[in-house]
């Protein structure tokens, strides 16, 4: 179990407040976590998220919506928690991994924000600040990790210091498969409609068909093969509910399979789904009766904070700051391709 600390010499009394800065996507996010008595916790946050009118992202556009929007995102994160700007500790940022315009933005005004109130600057990883997000609301702590949103798809656990990877997608990610497929169909844009992937609301009334591939490599996935025999199907004429339920169904076991056999290998018996696909009630169904079937438990992250937010690279930069690690705004560049396992944890088990 953690256990409270004191706060770290880098903040300026009992308690430690950061601001985090998340803009890797289509979402600039801002959010506060305070380190108190009781340990991390996460206030309101804000943020804006970008959404195409037709086609698929792209990133000077969002970047271009970023710049319009963060200034009045970091205002309203502030005012919804009655704090000053001066009140903060750090401020944190997700520096990686992403699409480069957009971090760009967010490093940006990161950097300005700390040279301007003199505050140390938090360097975050997007996808350790998904991870640590679930083990805080699902008070799992040391769990087997399906991390699944639109751009990335691992299977992960801590072991020695850091985040291993056991297996990931070999292509696409799992939320990309699902986007990609929508638009090609026209079923979206907006591809959630009230809470719901427009995937998963075309699935109803569906059966299973064949012709869609399900592919498992060792501890690997692959989706670029069934989005392409997907496709293949609608155009060969089969109805499209059953296309839906059928490569939903092929691309949520698959992953579900991999995440049991990191249970197996590594003999942790909690589960834990974060990402933006976290918010499936489906691929939840399956992997809460894997997880029960092999004696073990399961939880999702909150749907509020499974989609990219700022209340998870606070957090995150929270833990980071309280373990005293900072970077120089000189120095902090960002890094498209920042990889999970190439990051320290070494506030795990001791602070979270």
């Amino acid at each position: 179990m953690a256990t409270a600390a004191t706060p770290s010499s880098l903040c300026q009394g009992s308690e430690c407040l950061v601001l985090g800065i998340e803009s890797t996507a289509h979402t600039f996010g801002v959010g506060i976590a305070r380190w108190g008595s009781k340990g991390p916790e996460l206030l309101r946050d804000s943020r804006r998220s970008y959404v195409p009118k037709s086609g698929g992202i792209l990133p000077r556009e969002v970047s271009q919506f970023f710049s319009q929007v963060a200034a009045k995102v970091i205002e309203e994160a502030l005012s919804l928690n009655s704090i000053s700007a001066r009140e903060l500790d750090a401020i944190a940022v997700a520096l990686g991994p992403g699409m480069g315009p957009q971090l760009r933005i967010g490093a940006t005004v990161a950097r300005a924000l700390a040279a301007s109130l003199n505050k140390p600057l938090v360097p975050v990883n997007h996808a350790l600040a998904h991870i640590e997000v679930a083990r805080l609301t699902t008070n799992l702590r040391d769990p087997v990790v399906l991390y699944v949103s639109g751009g990335n798809t691992m299977v992960t656990t801590y072991v020695d210091g850091r985040y291993r990877v056991f297996g990931e997608t070999l292509d696409m990610a799992l939320g990309n498969l699902l986007d990609t497929f929508a638009r090609e169909a026209h079923l979206g844009p907006p591809y959630v409609i009230n809470g719901v992937h427009v995937v998963d609301k075309c699935a109803e009334g569906g059966q299973m068909i064949e012709g869609i591939p399900y592919v498992v490599k060792g501890q690997d996935v692959s989706f670029s093969g069934i989005l392409t025999a997907a496709l293949r199907l609608l155009r060969r004429g089969a109805r499209l509910n059953d296309v839906c339920y059928t490569l939903r169904e092929i691309a949520f076991s698959a992953v579900t399979e991999v995440t049991e056999r990191c249970m197996a290998h590594t003999g942790k018996k909690q589960v834990v789904l974060t990402g933006g696909v976290a918010a499936n009630d489906l691929l939840n169904r399956k992997l809460d009766m894997m997880a029960r079937s092999q004696g073990g438990v399961y939880a999702p992250v909150p749907k509020w904070y499974s989609g990219d937010n700022g209340a998870m690279i606070a957090l995150t930069g929270l833990l980071a700051l309280m373990s005293n690690i900072t970077v120089e705004p000189e120095r902090a560049y960002i890094n498209q391709m920042w990889r999970l396992d190439e990051v320290d944890v070494p506030w795990y088990g001791k602070l979270l």
